[in-house]
């Protein structure tokens, strides 16, 4: 028997070398860990450096946190990945818009990374949340169950909801965005490990 279609994760952000590369390849990384070939993580960027690599100080906190910056060019989202797409998160809800501009039906699959993270914290507090057997199938299923509680994850200022972006700004900006996506991060990684086959209360 073939093994299922990996779920496939877009992180999105503007030129596709700074933010979003952190995102893909920390997501992966810790995914990874917690069930090997089950997720596909990539990225893409709305206005995207075309072929350039991660810039040195994204680079740098990727490595910070065990990922890999190597191989990486930047490219251009389109719908044709976007097709290719399960779950997008994008880095600002500016991002999120432009992607249900190109494709509408994305609307309950599509979230800024620290809104999902806080949805999946308020589903982790609920009994039913548990990858049974297929943590592909279950993560199917996922994004239409964080849309159903955004009311319950509504940040109290809108600008919690995005990334900064620190393109040709100083090492601090880097830092800032760091602090704004690593929680987002860990919590996405924390809620599929909490939630993995055999991870469940018996």
């Amino acid at each position: 028997m073939e093994s299922p279609q990996p779920f496939r994760i877009l992180t999105v952000c503007t030129g596709n070398i700074c933010r979003s590369p952190v995102a893909e390849r920390l997501l992966q990384a810790g995914l990874n860990q917690v069930s090997p070939g089950s997720f596909e993580v990539r990225s893409a960027g709305t206005r995207a450096m075309v072929g350039d690599p991660i810039q040195p100080l994204s680079a740098h906190i990727i490595s910070t946190f065990r990922g890999d910056p190597d191989g990486f060019a930047a490219r251009q989202l389109n719908q044709k990945i976007l097709r290719q797409s399960d779950l997008v998160l994008a880095m600002t809800s500016k991002h999120r818009g432009e992607v249900l501009q190109l494709d509408a039906s994305l609307l309950k699959r599509t979230f800024t990374v620290r809104e999902f993270a806080r949805m999946l914290s308020v589903l982790q507090t609920r009994d039913d949340v548990t990858a049974a057997g297929d943590i592909v199938e279950f993560w199917r299923q996922l994004p239409a169950k964080a849309a159903s509680v955004r009311h319950l994850a509504l940040p109290s200022d809108p600008s919690e909801n995005d990334v900064v972006d620190p393109y040709r700004r100083s090492e601090e900006v880097y830092h800032q965005m760091e602090d704004e996506l690593a929680p987002a991060i860990l919590g996405i990684l924390r809620f599929a490990r909490l939630t993995a086959p055999g991870q469940g209360t018996s």
